[in-house]
């Protein structure tokens, strides 16, 4: 919806502003969705949890590795940072290390993304 703003004569001292230009999100809202967004904004990120999304059940580290274009300590944060966010679990298997991802969790951020979305479009 475009609204029109109509110019009007002001005298001295009139406010200028339109004091309903104002967030619809608290400062609080807007910080909890800039996180949300944050777990999503790396490209090595969106890859493994497309992977980890089409591979049911687990998947080996190492496999993690092959399928992304950056080295092994570079896939080690990037998943790191996904099982602080809630969205992967590992398992440790011997020396393997193996990953899924939290369907649940994952459900829970789409969801609260959308919801921003859906308040610009």
């Amino acid at each position: 919806m475009t609204r029109v703003l109509e110019i009007v004569d002001r005298r001295l001292g009139d406010r200028c502003c339109d004091p309903t230009a104002r967030p619809s999100r608290s400062h609080a809202e807007a910080e909890a969705a800039a996180i949300d967004f944050d777990q999503l904004a790396h490209p090595v990120r969106l890859q493994l949890l497309d992977v980890l999304a089409r591979n049911e059940g687990r998947v080996c580290v190492c496999d993690l590795e092959a399928a992304v274009p950056v080295k092994q300590p570079t896939v080690s944060h990037h998943l790191r940072l996904l099982r602080e966010a809630g969205l992967v679990e590992s398992e440790k298997v011997g020396q393997w290390v193996y990953y899924r991802i939290r369907r649940d969790a994952a459900r829970a951020l789409r969801d609260r993304v959308q919801q921003v979305l859906r308040a610009f479009a």
